[in-house]
């Protein structure tokens, strides 16, 4: 067992543990609302391409996946109350250590993707994405935070997600890849939780990790979100 998957374990079972009661409540909750399944299983794509079953607290209306895109806004009309609390605070993302345990997620990795309208769509060099486990958090999720917000009021949400998040999100995750180590994992799990209550210093805090990796100055200036996201070609797109 390597070091990162002894982690994995270790961390992914001490959060479950520690969660329980919270989630417990959260999925009473989820099924009082409308008396739906409290956990979604989504299809996504973990590392060489294999699908998987992703869990996640349901924060949408029972079948919201068939009536629109799959980009979510902050108004998104398939939005439980419930389910906007839990994004929130990423409370639905708490499942998601059960994939850990069980091989198929990492604590720290590229944020999986869907197969239809996500995978389909990379670049070669976004493929190599794949080439690691997905990961509950990763530097994007630090970034964008705030997708939610970043995505509400736009006519075409997955449009603009493809214009000014996809780009930016991709760049970090190939960047990951390439200098992924333990003690860096640590460091990504601590600006993710101080991300919720802090944003600003997570913020700065990426930046800074990014500086000691040799990321390009725009990104590092992307990453510390002084001005509005510019649109960019996803890596390996010609121009």
């Amino acid at each position: 067992m390597t070091a990162k998957r002894l982690f994995d374990v270790v961390f992914a079972a001490a959060v479950l543990l520690a969660a329980a009661p919270v989630l417990l409540a959260a999925m009473l909750l989820v099924w009082a609302h409308d008396g739906g399944p409290p956990l979604y299983r989504g299809v996504r794509v973990g590392k060489d391409g294999r699908d998987f079953r992703m869990l996640k607290l349901r924060s949408m209306s029972v079948g919201a996946e068939t009536r629109g895109g799959s980009s979510t806004a902050a108004s998104d009309a398939r939005l439980t109350p419930i389910g906007r609390s839990l994004r929130r605070w990423k409370l639905d993302e708490l499942p998601q250590f059960w994939n850990v345990l069980a091989g198929e997620m990492s604590v720290v990795g590229p944020r999986p993707n869907t197969r239809r309208g996500g995978v389909e769509r990379y670049t070669c060099e976004e493929l190599r994405l794949l080439n690691v486990q997905p990961g509950i958090t990763d530097l994007s999720s630090i970034l964008f935070s705030d997708e939610a917000d970043i995505l509400d009021g736009a006519a075409d949400p997955d449009a603009l997600y493809d214009a000014v998040i996809r780009p930016w999100k991709s760049r970090l995750g190939l960047l990951y890849v390439e200098r992924r180590s333990l003690p860096a994992d640590l460091r990504i799990v601590w600006l993710t939780a101080l991300a919720i209550v802090a944003r600003p210093l997570a913020l700065e805090g990426l930046a800074g990790l990014l500086a000691q990796w040799g990321a390009a100055p725009e990104l590092i200036e992307i990453c510390r979100r002084t001005a509005p996201l510019p649109q960019a070609e996803p890596p390996g797109q010609a121009a």
